[in-house]
């Protein structure tokens, strides 16, 4: 895309499983991300969706290079990180942060508010130490929290404010993209209409890029211009949210859409929910042919044989599954 500003290219990350305690050897290998190619918009939020364990979070890991590519490139605004020394990307991830999902395990316990979010900046030489204060002010303001608690530490807030503690960080060096991995999960249901809002309202007023992480679809539907549904490593379908949640075309996507509840006792009680069978396949040894086959109701012996690329379904729509023109 000429207007993607984060282009993923047949990424992948596999973690060797070793045995034995002097002579380590390598005895099989987990694929948690196997082959993902996917782009993001300047201004987008993509939503990526999926059971656990079926690798959003590495996926988010490796593209902010936490966690090493194996293989396949990710590039942010032309560079490609996936080559990048440890001092080039100290600075390329001024332009890349990230939101983790438990606030309270991602914030020092040891450090204020106040120097949580002073760090970054002095690190990355945004101002000057006798700016910092205005600086750091300003952020909470950003985010909704009055400068005053700013010498507070984290166990001393709510877990929504710790998000937005969290959020300012991530906001301070002002970059392009942000990955949410899962940022309201834990949260109560009131405080994440506030973090979704306040995120949306963030998108549009910095035009931010957002890749945010989740299991539930109708808050994916709520904030996201386009859904990514991922399964054992790959995506599988990948569209805009509406079109995907309201039509979806993998059977694996309609079994999650069919998970959704609906607040309409009458509708509620007549909804016919997709149950699949089973759990997902081991990404250390996974069958050959498509890696949902052994949970599909709609899986015949082709699809036991070769693995479905992800293809366009239309002009937004792309779907990895062999029988889609049948379906």
């Amino acid at each position: 895309m000429s207007d993607a500003i984060l282009q993923l290219t047949d990424v992948k990350t596999h973690f060797p499983i070793q045995s034995g305690f002097v002579f380590r050897k390598q005895t099989g290998t987990v694929k948690a991300v196997d082959g993902v190619t996917l782009s993001v918009r300047r201004g987008e939020v993509l939503g990526l969706v999926g059971e656990s364990g079926c690798g959003k979070s590495t996926l988010a890991r490796t593209i902010m290079q936490l966690v090493p590519t194996t293989a396949g490139t990710v590039v942010l605004n032309g560079k490609n990180l996936s080559t990048c020394t440890a001092a080039e990307l100290l600075s390329v991830r001024r332009g890349m942060q990230m939101v983790f999902q438990d606030p309270y395990a991602s914030l020092n316990p040891r450090m204020t508010v106040f120097a949580t979010l002073a760090e970054p900046l002095l690190v990355h030489g945004l101002c000057q130490p006798g700016e910092v204060n205005a600086r750091v002010a300003a952020l909470m303001r950003l985010v909704g929290l009055a400068p005053r608690f700013m010498q507070k530490y984290p166990h001393e807030f709510s877990g929504g404010q710790r998000q937005r503690i969290a959020i300012a960080r991530a906001l301070a060096l002002e970059p392009k993209v942000i990955i949410a991995d899962e940022p309201v999960s834990a949260l109560d249901v009131s405080i994440q209409a506030q973090i979704l809002n306040l995120l949306s309202q963030l998108c549009r007023k910095m035009n931010l890029s957002l890749i945010f992480i989740a299991h539930d679809l109708s808050v994916v539907k709520h904030i996201s211009d386009r859904v990514a549904v991922m399964y054992l490593g790959k995506i599988v379908e990948l569209g805009p949210a509406a079109d995907v949640i309201e039509r979806p075309r993998h059977p694996y996507t309609r079994a999650l859409v069919s998970a959704i509840p609906t607040p309409d006792p009458d509708v509620e009680r007549t909804r016919q929910r997709i149950v699949l069978a089973g759990d997902p396949p081991s990404p250390i040894n996974p069958r050959a042919g498509c890696a949902f086959h052994p949970r599909c109701l709609y899986a015949r012996e082709v699809c036991k044989a070769a693995v479905p690329p992800l293809a366009s379904d239309g002009p937004t729509r792309e779907v990895a599954c062999v029988r889609l023109a049948e379906l």
